[in-house]
């Protein structure tokens, strides 16, 4: 039935866009000739202008509807009867909103009437209105769970108060067979893979079907399509058989392709009656200097025009999701798994890793020879990290462009069933030595200026920054690492040394107090004094390297009396001391947070006269942290009644932390080599507990 309204008071519908609530308008034509069907999105309104559709000498004009219709003019007529035509003004807009879906087609109706001046009836305009629900839904508020039409669906707000849904890189295996990342087949292997991706639920209330020549089409822009596919779940006309719903559960061919870089949009089927559509959304790619990770997905309601004419939109809803970067873990984080290589000369080196790693408590994988091919750099081939989102997360191995002949290990061994795998190529020329992954580390924790870093700042080593020449980590890996966001990197100086990697001057080990950590640094000044007092306690003859094989034993009172070496590890402090300030400039520290290990280094002459530092005896801070326990080269030190003076220093500056020292030889194996224990190993931890989204950014 007909009712007609009175235009003085202001609508519900007006109240709410008023207080903050969207609004979308959509300006719909009005016909004095037949009634014109139109379908109504809820939560929308229709905007006609009446002066545009009123016959010539309209002076006047009235509105009725049916009850689940609401409209409103504007501007608003002066105080009236609401039987009594209204005024028609130049601009007289006619906001028209349905409260709730329709149960049919053309179920409610709405006329305007156009009077001349002596108010007879110059023509009626008639609308038959069919009104449907639609909403392209996410986890916005990423509680794990994907509400109803969330209001910043379509917007990403960085922290704990921020919105956003977000979306992983599909970068594990699910195939048991043919091995490669799920991002690289554009189809769903098994239905577990569906876990690594971010559900989205299409959403509908209405009729059984919509008007004639409607459609609903999901789309995507061309630049997003390089990052994301999307698949739907089921068959759309079955998805009340619950026998259907068992099967579509199992097998992957009812996950049908919905868009992907061949495909930007596509038809999806509106189910009619109170429905939803699961879909789910794969991330393709991480966030990288030409990809900021965001993506936006588009759901489009087709109105037809004419037959032989494009559909045109009426109604569009979007959706935003950020894909999950890649995150480093410290060594402050639990350990889960041990990695070292297995070699004809390394047993010495295993033998102590064994015994640390079954004493600590955590699982030792050993990469034998016949994979490892003879390279023993573990750490130097990849970095553990992972990624992270409401739904999942996984590890993820970032391999190296070293490509060692360890390269098909992070591949073949690592990657598969919730294990991602990412790296980057680099041209061959382009690579270094610094582009092994010695060369990356990240810190702890830290607040900076009031800025907190929950997880943390990425380190990495460069050329000196005035340097007209020098050795850089490849751009394409930096730009990656920097892309990620959340572990903001710093650039320390380490192309001083033959190998050029930041694991050879620092690391860092966990602390009950201060900031929960202590940065260790090598230092030959420390080296100098430890060195001076035994001389100084009648202890110049004892020696370094005593009992090695093929190697020539020296006293303190000849390495003090080298003023070569002095000079050369006075150089190399000052190289320690820049990145020291660094340091504690980009991490907030202290000199309380860090402690000088007393380790010296020798200069060796390269090309083109080049001189470069390695260590002179095992680099006792390329150490393995798991966790109260520390791996240490076993330095070989001058020994003060039956102890190693290098071993009692450092275990007391440890132990005083409540960290044990165990002291691994890797003389012969690795520091022979110019690596030590970390660059012979690598761990895998559990992922920080602290959401990345929840930065402050």
């Amino acid at each position: 039935m007909f009712q007609e309204m009175s235009v003085t008071g202001t609508p519900a519908f007006l109240r709410a866009r008023r207080s903050g609530t969207p609004e979308h308008h959509r300006t719909c034509s009005l016909s004095t000739g037949p009634p014109r069907g139109v379908l109504h999105v809820v939560g929308t309104s229709l905007k006609a202008i009446l002066n545009r559709s009123a016959p010539p000498s309209s002076k006047f004009f009235s509105v009725k509807c049916t009850s689940n219709v609401q409209y409103s003019i504007s501007p608003p007529p002066q105080e009236t009867s609401h039987l009594s035509p209204i005024p028609l003004n130049g601009n007289s807009v006619l906001l028209i909103r349905m409260s709730r879906a329709s149960q049919f087609e053309n179920d409610s109706k709405l006329s305007v009437r156009y009077y001349g001046e002596n108010k007879e009836v110059l023509g009626k305009a008639v609308l038959h209105l069919t009104a449907v629900e639609i909403s392209l839904d996410v986890d916005a508020d990423r509680d794990g769970v994907v509400e109803k039409n969330n209001p910043n669906k379509g917007s990403w707000k960085w922290g704990p108060n921020g919105h956003g849904a977000i979306l992983l890189v599909n970068c594990d295996s699910e195939r048991s067979y043919g091995k490669k990342p799920d991002t690289e087949q554009n189809y769903v292997s098994r239905v577990s893979d569906l876990k690594d991706m971010s559900v989205m639920v299409l959403r509908t209330k209405g009729p059984a079907k919509l008007p004639e020549g409607y459609k609903l089409t999901m789309h995507i822009s061309q630049g997003d399509a390089e990052s994301v596919r999307v698949f739907r779940s089921g068959s759309a006309e079955a998805v009340n058989n619950s026998l259907h719903k068992l099967f579509y559960n199992y097998f992957v061919k009812d996950y049908p392709l919905v868009l992907s870089s061949e495909v930007l949009s596509q038809e999806v089927p509106y189910l009619g009656g109170v429905a939803e559509m699961t879909l789910y959304v794969e991330g393709l790619r991480f966030p990288d200097k030409d990809f900021n990770g965001l993506i936006s997905i588009n759901l489009s309601l087709l109105e037809p025009i004419s037959a032989g004419l494009p559909e045109t939109p009426i109604f569009t809803d979007r959706v935003v999701f950020r894909v999950a970067p890649w995150i480093m873990t410290p060594n402050t984080l639990e350990p889960v798994e041990v990695f070292v290589c297995s070699t004809s000369d390394n047993n010495q080196f295993l033998k102590g890793m064994r015994n640390l790693v079954g004493k600590s408590g955590y699982k030792l994988k050993i990469c034998h020879e016949y994979v490892n091919r003879g390279d023993r750099w573990m750490q130097d081939e990849l970095e553990f990290g992972y990624i992270d989102s409401p739904h999942h997360r996984f590890p993820v191995v970032l391999d190296s462009p070293r490509d060692g002949l360890l390269l098909d290990f992070p591949y073949n061994e690592l990657l598969g069933p919730d294990f991602g795998y990412v790296t980057r190529v680099a041209q061959r020329k382009d690579v270094s030595s610094l582009d092994s992954f010695g060369n990356l580390e990240v810190s702890p924790p830290v607040t900076l200026n009031g800025k907190n870093y929950p997880l943390g700042r990425i380190i990495i080593g460069v050329a000196f920054p005035t340097a007209t020449k020098g050795r850089n980590m490849t751009k394409v890996v930096q730009d990656f690492l920097w892309a990620q966001k959340v572990q903001e990197p710093i650039a320390l100086f380490s192309d001083w040394l033959v190998v050029g990697h930041v694991d050879e001057f620092m690391t860092f080990v966990p602390a009950p107090d201060r900031k929960r950590f202590r940065l260790l640094l090598a230092s030959p000044d420390s080296g100098y004094k430890l060195f001076r007092g035994l001389q100084k306690n009648g202890h110049g003859q004892a020696k370094l390297f005593e009992g090695l094989r093929d190697e020539e034993p020296i006293t303190v009172d000849d390495i003090l009396n080298d003023e070569s070496l002095q000079s050369e590890n006075n150089y190399v402090q000052s190289c320690i001391d820049w990145n020291r300030d660094v340091l504690k400039r980009e991490l907030g520290l202290e000199d309380e947070d860090i402690i000088d290990l007393p380790i010296l280094f020798k200069l060796v002459e390269e090309e083109e006269k080049e001189y470069r530092a390695v260590a002179y005896y095992p680099d006792m801070v390329n150490m393995i942290v798991l966790g109260r326990n520390l791996g240490i080269p076993k330095p070989f030190g001058p020994k003060v009644n039956g102890r190693c003076a290098l071993e009692a220093e450092m275990c007391s500056l440890m132990e005083g932390l409540g960290l044990k020292c165990t002291f691994i030889d890797d003389f012969a194996s690795y520091h022979k080599l110019l690596g030590e224990v970390h660059c012979g190993s690598n761990v895998r931890r559990e992922p920080f507990d602290f959401k990345w989204w929840n930065l402050e950014m």
